[in-house]
């Protein structure tokens, strides 16, 4: 798929998280929440969780490296939006 439909993959799934800056809580989209703000920094940019492939490929039909690409934008988004707030 092109970049223009990843894109908006993870636009969707950046929506559909909130971020609970009080709580440094996360609450993602996909059936397991990625929970406190310190867990969410030590995942892989590389490597995305189970549930986030999992996700990716029932909801949106991507594949690995498609995951991994939407993964790691939404990983860095994700992390700058935590990082501007404190």
């Amino acid at each position: 798929m092109g970049k223009n439909y990843l894109d908006k993959v993870l636009n969707q799934i950046v929506s559909e998280t909130m971020v609970d800056y009080d709580e440094e809580m996360l609450y993602t989209p996909f059936p397991y929440h990625i929970g406190f703000f310190s867990s969410f920094s030590y995942l892989s940019p590389l490597f995305p969780p189970h549930y986030f492939t999992h996700h990716c490929k029932n909801i949106y039909g991507l594949n690995d490296d498609e995951t991994i690409y939407v993964w790691g934008n939404y990983q860095r988004i994700i992390k700058d939006k935590i990082n501007n707030e404190k």
